[in-house]
């Protein structure tokens, strides 16, 4: 679906950023190597999609470095600073703020969860992002994902609703504040490959 994804933004003229597990690019680098050429921007999103809390230093310092590595050898592009840690970094989240900082990331997190692994209506889902996006205001970044079939079909409706709210889409390096990962793990599928994150500097 993540192809599909990157069609819908191309075709919408719009930059996002994609926080890619590392072995994910290794088991779909042509659907991975279209992000960067497309101009988005790309953060590490761990190699394994482990909870990063739940890792030693050791364990921790080997998952991105790996992810990072991967990321480098195959897109050819530097993650850092950009990080988003699987599931949110948890209430150990000063602890995985400071071993991050130690690797030159920065930990980012969303302000909109569009939850498209649980919602399967493509208008419903569209009205639920668009309804809290636009609650937040100026600099929300909205959390997708690449596998649900639901995002790339509820995406077009979505973007046209901000838009005709005045809203301008960028990628995260173009926001001067950035959310970190909540307190509390998120309820984000382990399965997920990809991590799209749409965000715009008026709602989204």
């Amino acid at each position: 679906m993540t192809d599909r994804i990157l069609d819908v933004l191309g075709e919408k003229e719009i930059l996002a950023t994609f926080f890619v597990q590392g072995r994910w690019v290794e088991a779909y680098p042509d659907v991975a190597g279209r992000i960067v050429p497309a101009g988005h921007l790309v953060g590490n999103h761990s190699h394994y999609h482990a909870r990063m809390p739940l890792l030693s230093g050791t364990g921790f310092r080997s998952d991105v470095r790996t992810a990072a590595a991967i990321i480098e050898e195959r897109l050819g592009v530097d993650p850092r600073p950009w990080f988003r840690c699987p599931f949110g970094a948890g209430a150990d989240r000063r602890r995985i703020h400071e071993r991050l900082a130690a690797l030159g990331y920065r930990d980012v997190g969303w302000d909109v969860d569009a939850r498209d692994w649980f919602v399967r209506q493509p208008r419903r889902l569209a009205g639920s992002v668009h309804r809290r996006a636009v609650e937040h205001g100026d600099g929300a970044v909205l959390l997708f994902h690449g596998w649900p079939a639901v995002t790339p079909a509820t995406l077009p409706e979505l973007i046209d609703r901000l838009r005709d709210d005045g809203a301008e889409f960028v990628r995260i390096d173009a926001l001067p504040d950035l959310p970190v990962s909540p307190p509390e793990p998120a309820r984000v599928a382990a399965a997920l490959a990809v991590e799209p994150s749409t965000p715009t500097r008026a709602a989204g």
